[in-house]
């Protein structure tokens, strides 16, 4: 069977379009990277990339009750966007860790209370343990408007 070459000139072309797009991409890396303060381990607190702020997990203080320590690991997360000029209505995306599935009534009250309307996509995900023996741990993704 012969292929004849004009044919497929738009595969090619969509192809190397597509290849050289993903080069770009991968060699550009993240734009920017805020140093994490008092992390427990080798990550950035906040990475900013294609337009997106993407947040470590954040927790409070977990001697406090689980409302106050829950407003804390809120308060973390906007204290991040802020420094960057950014605020809870710009987050799209919050997965959540939480060691007590009992608790579930009480994250949606104080989640409520503390993000605007529409409220972001969520998770929500029981866990057996967090660092620093936390009860509850935000992860965040932010579009900055």
């Amino acid at each position: 069977m012969r292929i004849e070459p004009i044919r497929h000139t738009w595969l090619v072309a969509a192809l190397s379009t597509t290849a050289l797009a993903l080069a770009a991409c991968v060699a550009r890396g993240p734009d920017l990277h805020l140093a994490a303060a008092n992390a427990v381990g080798p990550y950035s607190a906040l990475v900013e990339s294609g337009g997106l702020y993407w947040l470590s997990g954040k927790i409070g203080d977990p001697s406090q009750s689980f409302r106050d320590e829950l407003t804390g690991a809120i308060d973390a997360v906007e204290a991040d966007l802020k420094r960057l000029g950014a605020t809870l209505a710009d987050v799209v995306s919050v997965n959540v860790f939480l060691t007590d599935m009992a608790r579930f009534g009480e994250l949606n009250e104080v989640y409520a209370a503390r993000f605007p309307k529409p409220h972001p996509a969520r998770t929500t995900v029981g866990v057996t343990a967090l660092p620093k023996g936390a009860h509850v741990e935000l992860q965040v993704v932010a579009r900055p408007h």
